[in-house]
């Protein structure tokens, strides 16, 4: 199974990217959204959370967020336990999954791919970059947030210079009918490199 990382700023168009490649049958692991779930139904990673941040990480059987995010917020050791422990679930989760699937080539969808150390889990890297601008009005818009907060947001994430250097190619996002294009091409390409 070919195995494709797409990668990406806030606001640079990657779950649109996504949207367009499921549009022909690719199925897309959304490692966030899957995060999150596994934090919820996984007995071991939820003792392990448990252990490292306290039983507080929980209200029941809901994780609660709310705790969490201020526990590593700011705290970058923290943080860098609180990856420690949930990325390793991830990766597992994501080889279980494509081992399921019986596409030509799977996505890894990651705003986080490099941090989470997935780049050791997939076969080519595609990176999706658009203009500081624009990811700035598509994030405030789609968020409801203000201008600074995302480029707070924006500052504690991997460069598109950084993205560039460490991916197998890149596609812009600028105009949609030009991405849909570019998106098709990829496919293409993606299709090509998978029967290889």
């Amino acid at each position: 199974m070919y195995k494709v990382g797409i990668t990406g700023g806030i606001g640079s168009g990657k779950s649109t990217l996504c949207e367009l490649l499921s549009g022909y049958g690719i199925p897309i692991y959304d490692s966030d959204s899957r995060a999150k779930t596994l934090m919820s139904i996984s007995c071991e990673l939820r003792q392990a959370l448990c252990d490292a941040f306290g039983a507080e990480c929980y209200r029941g059987d809901e994780l609660n967020r709310a705790y969490l995010s201020q526990r590593v917020f700011g705290d970058a050791a923290a943080l860098a336990q609180l990856n420690s422990i949930v990325h390793p679930f991830v990766r597992a989760d994501f080889r279980a999954w494509a081992e399921q699937q019986s596409s030509e080539y799977v996505v890894l969808e990651s705003a986080i791919l490099f941090e989470a150390g997935f780049e050791n889990e997939i076969d080519t890297i595609v990176a999706v970059l658009a203009p500081l601008e624009e990811r700035l009005l598509r994030a405030m818009s789609r968020d409801n947030a203000s201008r600074e907060s995302v480029l707070s947001r924006i500052s504690h994430q991997t460069s598109d210079d950084e993205l560039l250097r460490r991916s197998h190619r890149s596609i812009v996002n600028i105009h949609r009918e030009y991405f849909e294009s570019d998106a098709e091409q990829l496919h293409k390409i993606l299709l090509y490199e998978a029967r290889r």
